[in-house]
């Protein structure tokens, strides 16, 4: 039987329910990018951080909904996030990446062992969530189905600071054909704990943005004819917030690979405890 290639294995799990999807992760069985996955489900970016800055954390989220939209926050040692499905934090997203004093140090696909009774978990929804909407409604996403990430700038739109946590906003850019903006602003916007609608359309300098092929993160995509380039706020402000504020160790999903959640991505609720 021949193997089959990424691409098909993708295009396989994308008729897989968000249930057994995060089986396929917590077992091992899938560790890539979840863009374009469990269609109508809720993505989240995740963020664990020691109690002690829990409250710091939760209120620069607050701050600032539209990079950190929080969906959903765990208690103080427990992995667990009930209101977002049957969820382990520290298996059920594909990759993990931890910070030591605001450096990354390493990427794991769990982190059972590195799970300590004073962490407290943070959700953070992800654009990711909406790719497989636009894409139904016939926006052309060329990345999807491609095992890229899309992507990401710093800009110079500064955060409301809260704490060690502060920086500039980190955006998501995807190339979207000039006939299809206004159906894309009105369709995100339905998203609103995915980013919702863009932050900016079209000159990338207007927000600091010099080269949009050398982008901070992700892999660069080339804005063909016809085509503008569209800008969402990102959950990896709060990465980059972290990374500022050099806790001893922090940990997040990797970029592109999310956690897959049981809520409805038009959702405007979630689980908001400490």
């Amino acid at each position: 039987m021949a193997r089959q290639t990424t691409s098909s294995i993708f295009e396989d799990l994308r008729l897989v329910d968000a249930d057994r999807l995060r089986r396929l992760v917590r077992m091992g069985a899938y560790e890539g990018h979840t863009g374009g996955l469990a269609r109508g489900k809720l993505q989240a970016n995740v963020v664990i951080v020691p109690r002690s800055f829990a409250s710091d954390f939760h209120q620069f989220c607050i701050r600032n909904p539209k990079p950190c939209p929080l969906v959903g926050v765990s208690r103080a040692g427990s992995p667990l996030i009930p209101a977002l499905g049957d969820i382990d934090i520290r298996t059920d997203a594909p990759q993990y990446n931890i910070y030591h004093f605001g450096e990354l140090t390493r990427q794991k696909t769990d982190v059972i062992d590195l799970w300590r009774d004073d962490f407290a978990a943070f959700a953070l929804g992800s654009s990711l969530t909406v790719e497989a909407a636009l894409a139904e409604k016939g926006v052309q996403l060329r990345r999807i189905g491609c095992g890229k990430a899309s992507p990401k700038f710093r800009t110079r739109i500064e955060t409301c600071r809260v704490g060690p946590f502060g920086g500039e906003m980190v955006v998501s850019m995807r190339p979207i054909r000039r006939c299809d903006v206004d159906k894309v602003r009105a369709l995100t916007a339905r998203f609103p704990h995915a980013h919702g609608s863009p932050v900016h359309v079209g000159d990338p300098s207007i927000i600091g943005i010099r080269d949009l092929m050398a982008p901070d993160r992700g892999d660069a995509v080339e804005i063909m004819e016809g085509e503008v380039p569209v800008f969402w706020a990102s959950s990896l402000t709060a990465q980059d917030a972290l990374a500022r504020a050099e806790l001893a160790i922090s940990i997040t999903v990797s970029p592109g690979h999310m956690l897959i959640t049981d809520v409805d991505a038009r959702a405007d609720g979630g689980a908001f405890r400490v």
